[in-house]
């Protein structure tokens, strides 16, 4: 039976950080678990690939969710990174925070030190900014952050221009001290590569002694001594394995697979566990819970101007755009497609942007989303604007339908249960159709392709809006953070409410869905996650010297 102080589920954003964070600890044996296998394919590496591993089964558990009643009984497809890295091996790469007032909300809902201000450092710890060491921003850290304005598409000025006339005011850095407006997002790659936890924190720390990593390791349940967690058992090769944590397992498997895991291990709602036939062992009503998604809907536009389309569309410019990279690094191999954007308020009066807004310079309409490559958009000049709320109201859940851990479970996103949901959705819709009318997008715009003319009053929007509208990949919420047991499932410190050395450590701990991208804030967590469990440690050396 293999023994480790520090059982680790899961290598993607979270885990790696943790993983290697528990790992500097030389003393202390780390095993990191992960379902999935290497992320050494060139579609990881190369920043646009994301469009082709979205639809990779061989790196992604690539989930649907149950016909949604917001969307019209549409299922949503949900892609995340069964690989190395996780979800930060096949995202978009962008580098949002969160507003501020986001952590101060956590704060307020009963998680001391979780606030802005005790967040910030460990924000500040993982990063590597281009501009270099500030008061927001740190330097030297794992994880490097691109900034690509200078490199952007020429159209991505003129949705700054309208926006600006608009009356929203153009920031340099969405995670700066003046982080409302629209611009650029930056992006996590280094030298034209993908940079993700699992190149960044992991490999280096996989030259440890003292940190294992095991791929195609699927956890299936968890052992208990009472309600001390002592490890798990996991298929690995057709082979059940288990293993014994002396100190502690850590859940790092995502909105998805942590409250999945822990249901299997008999941890959750009763009601959701018998259903299954699977004994409880520690009732926790939240698990699975509290699911929260940003859902976005894209506004298409042909234009005069040539957009990606006329560079990445033909044999020729696939051509010229692969030796750019491989001479350099560079051009639109090297980027995100989603290079402008921004946080602003649809409405005067609010206290806080309520909408993310996104450019691209590129639109795909003539093919499904099961077909989209990044790298065949329209055969014609066009480009898209996008737009979800910062902050939806809408809860969903997660919950297993079989004690088979191979069994995808069930996701029910709930999309558009709440009021304020649709009155942002329409909001949204109306702000796109603006940016649309406004010089200079104005000036270069010769048609709406989607959703066309025929959508004008607020029925019409509202009902384009539920029959296109989709996630924007940003689950959270399902493992909630908070001081009630009844409603959430980990404390301030991310310990499982009722059970002893057993933490989860991912999104799935947000107990509200942050403004904007979620990889950063994951990263976040992880860090200061990692820092706990280390205090927590020393605290009980210290304790059983003084005994």
């Amino acid at each position: 039976m293999n023994s480790f102080d520090y059982v680790v589920v899961g290598a993607g954003t979270a885990g790696c950080v943790v993983a290697s964070r528990l790992s500097e600890d030389s003393d202390a044996s780390v095993l990191l678990l992960e379902a999935g296998g290497s992320n050494h394919s060139p579609w990881i590496r190369v920043p646009i690939g994301y469009g082709r591993t979205f639809f990779d089964q061989n790196i992604n558990w690539m989930y649907d969710t149950d016909p949604d009643p917001g969307l019209r009984g549409r299922r949503s497809y949900w892609p995340r990174g069964r690989v190395i890295g996780g979800s930060g091996s096949i995202n978009a790469m962008v580098y949002v925070r969160g507003r501020p007032e986001d952590f101060d909300d956590w704060r307020q809902m009963g998680n001391p030190g979780w606030a802005f201000a005790d967040i910030l450092p460990y924000f500040r710890k993982s990063e590597d900014h281009d501009g270099g060491e500030t008061e927001f921003h740190g330097a030297g850290g794992p994880l490097h952050v691109t900034d690509i304005s200078a490199r952007t598409h020429p159209l991505c000025a003129m949705f700054l221009q309208a926006a600006n006339r608009l009356g929203f005011a153009t920031t340099e850095d969405f995670n700066g001290p003046a982080g409302e407006g629209v611009g650029i997002y930056q992006i996590n790659t280094n030298r034209g590569l993908r940079a993700s936890t699992a190149t960044a924190f992991l490999r280096p720390a996989l030259r440890r002694r003292n940190l294992r990593l095991e791929t195609e390791a699927l956890a299936t349940r968890m052992i208990f001594d009472g309600r001390r967690a002592t490890g798990l058992t996991y298929l690995r090769h057709g082979q059940e394995m288990t293993v014994t944590a002396r100190r502690e397992v850590i859940l790092c498997g995502g909105a998805i697979n942590s409250p999945q895991l822990l249901q299997l291990s008999g941890i959750g709602d009763p009601a959701d566990l018998g259903a299954c036939g699977i004994p409880v062992h520690h009732a926790l009503p939240g698990v699975g819970k509290n699911l929260r998604d940003h859902l976005a809907v894209s506004y298409f536009y042909r234009s005069s101007r040539p957009t990606l389309n006329d560079k990445l569309r033909p044999l020729s410019g696939k051509i010229l755009a692969g030796l750019r990279y491989l001479i350099d690094r560079g051009g639109p191999l090297s980027m995100s497609i989603n290079q402008g954007g921004g946080f602003v308020r649809s409405r005067p009066g609010l206290r806080r942007p309520d909408l993310q807004l996104y450019f691209s310079p590129v639109s795909y309409t003539q093919t499904p989303l099961s077909e989209r490559k990044l790298l065949n958009p329209d055969p014609f000049s066009a480009f898209l604007l996008s737009f979800n709320a910062c902050r939806p109201a809408s809860r969903g859940r997660v919950r297993i339908v079989s004690p088979d851990p191979r069994r995808h479970p069930s996701i029910a996103p709930c999309y558009l249960s709440s009021e304020q949901d649709l009155a942002d959705a329409l909001a949204g819709c109306k702000l796109l159709r603006r940016l649309a009318r406004t010089e200079p997008l104005a000036n270069i715009i010769t048609g709406e392709i989607r959703p066309g003319p025929e959508g004008e009053t607020d029925g019409e929007l509202l009902a384009d809006f539920r029959g296109r509208a989709d996630t924007v990949y940003h689950p959270a919420g399902t493992c909630a953070m908070g001081p009630d047991s009844r409603i959430a499932v980990v404390d301030a410190r991310l310990r499982v409410h009722g059970i002893s050395s057993l933490r989860v450590i991912d999104a799935s701990v947000f107990p509200t869905l942050t403004s904007g991208n979620t990889n950063a804030p994951t990263v976040m967590v992880a860090e200061k996650g990692a820092d706990m469990i280390k205090q927590d440690a020393l605290l009980e050396v210290r304790h059983s010297v003084t005994a």
